[in-house]
């Protein structure tokens, strides 16, 4: 059994796009991001890749569901499995989090248990969770029951496992965006598991970028581009397959859909800046950067929205101050009365 050695080119469009990622990690590191911003953005992302990558597997919750899900609440006529992939995904990222302050490397063992966490309750634990499959399974096609790839014989899960842990710690001049790509699909590619490979394989990647120095400061997801097309990320990782086991095409898709994420990551976090310097250049209360970290995700709110995020807020002072902000050219109104949403006015803080 041959190691695992990848085959790829650095195309004219992985150069681009790992520029466009170094110039967003050199951001980040560089920004004088507020703690409050960066908690409240770090928590969004955690919604979206928790929802974008659980909806990936088919499940059925809304983005408001999760929401309310992730926040501890509970949403009348959920499934009781979608809602439990949910929030197992949070117990495996904080699982990779915790990990990432020990330094140690990866290891099989440690994808088992990211594995587990994922699957552990979901279908009677019909995912056999943290366990290397016993039997064939094949990938199909849920609209035709076609057969579309047929992974390796479970015999051979545990080795190639082995050769891929080993391929991930070793020293390389491979960059690391392009090592968390091709981890990514590896691991995909073996199919380990009976089911769960693909947030497994999401959440490998997410680690191997973290613990080489490249997590944004947590700030991104990358679920919600796969999520936006499936039909092109499947055809992305398929498309390895059909040339031969050449990466090239898949760590296209996958630097084109990370710098997509970083690019717009940048955007709300210099606006967040900007939002900052308006603020105090205004003369407005610390409580107006309160509103305006709130619309910073570029998610409409209503005022009974900003009063349930914003602690210790009133009514009347949520107006005065959103009245304030409209009058200075930061935000705008969409709607009336009740319906009335309020979000960032483009230009506001040029």
């Amino acid at each position: 059994m041959n190691d695992f050695q990848p085959k790829f080119l650095i195309s004219n469009a992985i150069a681009r796009d790992l520029t466009t990622i170094e110039r967003a990690r050199g951001f980040f590191q560089a920004a004088t991001l507020s703690d409050q911003w960066i908690a409240r953005m770090s928590e969004r992302a955690m919604l979206l890749e928790a929802y974008h990558t659980t909806h990936i597997e088919g499940t059925q919750l809304t983005l408001e569901q999760s929401e309310i899900l992730l926040a501890g609440g509970t949403v009348d006529g959920a499934s009781p499995d979608d809602v439990r992939e949910l929030l197992n995904y949070r117990e495996a990222f904080d699982l990779v989090s915790q990990y990432l302050l020990s330094g140690a490397p990866v290891t099989e063992t440690l994808i088992r248990e990211i594995h587990r966490r994922l699957v552990e309750g979901v279908r009677g634990n019909a995912g056999q969770p943290g366990a290397y499959r016993q039997l064939q399974n094949a990938v199909v096609n849920s609209q035709t029951g076609q057969v579309i790839y047929t992974p390796p014989a479970w015999a051979d899960v545990p080795g190639l496992m082995a050769q891929l842990v080993q391929w991930i710690n070793r020293e390389t001049d491979i960059h690391p965006i392009l090592v968390a790509g091709l981890a990514q699909f590896q691991l995909v590619h073996i199919h380990p598991f009976v089911d769960g490979n693909g947030r497994t394989s999401r959440l490998l990647s997410t680690l191997c970028m973290y613990r080489q120095g490249y997590d944004f400061k947590r700030l991104f997801t990358i679920s919600e581009y796969y999520d936006r097309d499936r039909r092109a990320f499947y055809a992305a990782i398929q498309g390895v397959r059909d040339s031969g086991m050449d990466h090239t095409g898949w760590l296209e898709f996958f630097c084109q859909g990370l710098a997509t994420q970083m690019q717009e990551a940048v955007e709300r976090g210099t606006r967040a800046i900007k939002a900052d310097l308006a603020v105090r250049g205004s003369g407005l209360p610390a409580r107006a950067a309160d509103i305006l970290y709130c619309l910073s995700d570029e998610q409409p709110r209503t005022i009974e929205d900003l009063e349930k995020e914003i602690a210790g807020s009133h009514r009347r002072t949520l107006q005065r101050d959103l009245k304030k902000l409209i009058e200075l050219g930061f935000i705008e109104s969409i709607g009336q009365a009740r319906a009335t949403q309020y979000c960032f006015k483009d230009g506001g803080f040029e």
